[in-house]
């Protein structure tokens, strides 16, 4: 009889997801980390360059390849660990399944709007900067 209900008790722990999945999750939480240490240090050595210049040198420096491709990378990276660390404290906080569902959903899709903004602006300084 106990054996029986081990097994229901696994066939349940089954059912609410694959450890692997939580390790996946982690390994990109730690990537993302390590890559936003010297993206964010780039962005703010770039940006300290270019503050006195007004609107115009931001949108020229952005406009070239060679800060508009970290710039991208620097938005991917931030959007998605925010994603990543924010699904962690929904699913480890929120008890109501349903809930926790619907928290993890606005989570994901609010970092991929604001990832997909930040992006589509880097892309409108790039034409804004190729055309002035």
């Amino acid at each position: 009889m106990a054996n029986d209900e081990n097994h229901i008790a696994v066939q349940r722990a089954r059912g609410l997801g694959s450890a692997r999945a939580g390790v996946s999750a982690w390994r990109w939480q730690r990537v993302t980390a390590v890559a936003l240490v010297p993206l964010v240090i780039w962005s703010l050595a770039s940006l300290i360059a270019v503050a006195g210049g007004g609107r115009e040198a931001v949108v020229g420096w952005l406009a070239q390849p060679a800060a508009a491709i970290p710039a991208i990378l620097l938005l991917i990276a931030l959007f998605w660990h925010t994603a990543l660390g924010l699904t962690v404290v929904a699913e480890d906080y929120l008890h109501h399944g349903g809930v926790r569902m619907i928290a993890v959903a606005l989570i994901q899709l609010g970092c991929l709007v604001l990832a997909v903004a930040g992006v589509a602006a880097v892309i409108m300084a790039i034409a804004t900067g190729a055309s002035g």
